[in-house]
């Protein structure tokens, strides 16, 4: 089987048909769909259900939510797929979707992850993500976020697929790991990508993989809200612990302060300070249960290219920030 396309649920009632549906649409038919509810409470289970017995559907069910990165792992558990394919419940993929995401992945067979063109559901003509970086500040960014669609009609290499929508190759998966639990929800898929990174696979982008997304719309959090800032909070300070040799910590530690005092800043702005903080305490709890990769010298390499990629994606997050001023999309 050449891919099995795993869609996480959790009260997804109002979308979640329009999603399927959109799967079993596509061109290329050689997939199973893989639906992992996750203690919804809703109508959305009953939706799931209703396509049991269907060929190629499997639905996995758990009584409570045991988070975005469990839910993924279980489908990955029972899939027979070449290539993973990873679909959130409310996006929405164009027939050739699944199609375009192996053509890719099959020209490099050093290629690990290839990210969708994802657009804002409302409005079509803006990105809402096409591939994600990560800057010298510790930050995460979705590349191209609000922006005009047409800026990112050229494939590239992207430092991290955006799990929302995007293919994995399984080989590859079953040499780095699957995703890491430890990251609830928020910033696994750039943990899972950042570790292909420091084995010298490539993650990639795909415009021609297109598909509609109603961002935040199982967590309710199109910025940020008191869920997002706690998830945001612990998994800023993993992500970078995780994944970067000590040496690379230590030239990186300025940076990564001013960045996360900034977020600190910002969250307070917002609102939500003490739920950020929240984070930064389970942080703490956290960091001795992550497993850290070893450091590998034939990875030296790679390492240089991620640190090379932190001082290109801060340069990126500024211009970024300078449009946005700007109100230029």
């Amino acid at each position: 089987m050449k891919a099995s396309v795993i869609i996480p649920n959790l009260n997804g009632a109002g979308w979640l048909r329009d999603s399927i549906e959109s799967v079993f649409a596509q061109t290329e038919q050689d997939f199973e769909l893989i639906v992992v509810d996750n203690g919804s409470t809703d109508e959305s289970l009953t939706i799931a259900q209703s396509y049991v017995g269907r060929p190629g559907y499997t639905l996995l069910c758990n009584d409570t939510n045991t988070g975005f990165s469990h839910a993924v792992n279980q489908g990955i558990a029972v899939a027979r797929g070449e290539y993973i394919a990873l679909f959130n419940n409310d996006a929405f993929a164009e027939p050739d979707w699944l199609a375009e995401l192996i053509r890719t992945a099959e020209a490099d067979p050093r290629i690990f992850a290839v990210s969708s063109l994802m657009l804002r559901y409302y409005e079509p003509e803006l990105a809402d993500d096409a591939g994600d970086y990560v800057t010298l500040l510790g930050f995460a960014c979705k590349r191209g976020d609000g922006l005009r669609a047409a800026r990112y009609q050229t494939p590239c290499r992207v430092f991290s697929a955006c799990g929302g929508a995007a293919l994995y190759r399984k080989s590859i998966l079953d040499e780095i790991g699957v995703f890491d639990e430890l990251f609830f929800a928020y910033y696994e898929d750039v943990d899972l990508s950042w570790r292909a990174n420091n084995r010298g696979y490539k993650n990639v982008y795909c415009p021609t993989a297109r598909c509609r997304h109603i961002c935040g719309a199982t967590t309710g959090a199109v910025r940020y809200n008191p869920f997002k800032s706690i998830q945001s909070g612990r998994n800023s300070i993993l992500l970078p612990y995780k994944n970067q040799p000590l040496l690379m910590l230590a030239l990186n530690f300025v940076p990564m302060a001013l960045g996360y005092a900034l977020k600190v800043v910002m969250f307070r702005l917002r609102g939500f300070g003490s739920d950020y903080a929240k984070g930064f305490a389970e942080a703490r709890a956290a960091l001795p249960k992550l497993q850290k990769p070893p450091f590998r010298w034939r990875d030296l390499p790679n390492y240089v290219w991620v640190e090379g990629s932190l001082i290109a994606g801060l340069f990126r997050y500024i211009v970024y920030r300078l449009q946005r001023l700007f109100k230029i999309t």
